[in-house]
């Protein structure tokens, strides 16, 4: 006779994978760690093997553990997907969209209103990040969906949206002694960042000598400082803080990269998180559009 797998113990395995824990899936999943213990030993049972083997403080994949999730994860969103056609999913779905501190004002509330609307029983979890961060979460399945910036020309990095220009920001004022400054003082976010990376690439570039200022994980912190006049920053004019001002391409600044923003999916995502895709999609293009041509005006 054919055994029939848990779905619930299966998706426990696939979250616990995915978040590196079971600890956390357990919260995740709002159940108790006795309860998640179970579900492994149901499954281990039902496979007549051993799915996972102890390393270190963790549990990690036997090669059946491996055989089995690949399964898992297909079996998943084929229920799920059934589900949501019988107009009986999404209860307790929960999917994860990833983005920039810059999109947080605007398009991320404009995008889970939108996908509210549409899927009102889907908890969205927002979790800020850089690029690099986002991408790596993304394709380890720690994120759904996500909207992140990379450099111009990067192919092979999920769906253009579009390309951005940076331009140099500087306090309201006279910028003078920034620009004429031995060292040109910079507001950067700490390290790594693709911006940061961009600015100092451009300056070495021209052979221009500078100083780090300050230096911030938080976007509120650039546009703080570069208002305190602790220096110079660069990044696109998507939502410039109203007192920093844009300098003019002739400022005696070495032009900086212009910067990709890409949208970027889980192959694992539910049909709950490609629909949030669309939405991100829809508002991302639309806002992002809006801002560009406003600028060029």
């Amino acid at each position: 006779m054919i055994r029939n797998f848990d779905i619930d113990a299966l998706r426990t395995m696939v979250v616990g994978v995915e978040l590196g824990s079971f600890t956390r899936a357990a919260s995740e999943l709002g159940r108790s760690q006795s309860a998640i213990s179970m579900h492994i030993k149901k499954l281990e049972d039902r496979a007549g093997k051993t799915l996972f083997t102890r390393h270190g403080r963790g549990l990690v994949p036997t090669e059946a553990g491996e055989q089995l999730l690949s399964y898992a994860r297909k079996i998943i969103a084929l229920n799920d997907e059934a589900a949501i056609a019988m107009g009986v999913g999404e209860v307790e779905t929960s999917v994860k969209l990833g983005l920039p501190q810059d999109f947080f004002d605007v398009i991320l509330p404009k995008t889970v209103s939108l996908f509210s609307s549409q899927h009102e029983n889907v908890h969205v979890d927002v979790r800020a990040g850089r690029n690099f961060a986002l991408e790596e979460d993304v394709y380890s399945g720690r994120i759904d969906v996500a909207i992140a910036f990379f450099a111009a020309g990067s192919k092979g990095h999920g769906e253009l949206l579009t390309e951005m220009q940076t331009r140099w920001l500087a306090p309201e004022g006279d910028a003078t002694s920034f620009l004429e400054d031995r060292k040109v003082p910079l507001v950067l976010f700490d390290h790594p960042c693709l911006f940061r990376t961009n600015i100092l690439k451009a300056l070495e570039q021209e052979q221009r000598h500078w100083r780090v200022a300050l230096t911030t994980p938080s976007l509120t912190g650039i546009w703080s400082a570069i208002a305190a006049k602790q220096g110079v920053t660069s990044r696109t004019l998507y939502r410039v803080s109203p007192d920093i001002q844009v300098l003019p391409l002739e400022c005696g600044l070495p032009e900086t990269e212009a910067i990709e923003v890409r949208l970027l999916v889980s192959d694992r995502a539910s049909p709950a998180a490609l629909a949030l895709r669309d939405c991100i999609r829809e508002i991302a293009s639309q806002e992002l559009k809006t801002a560009l041509d406003r600028v060029a005006a």
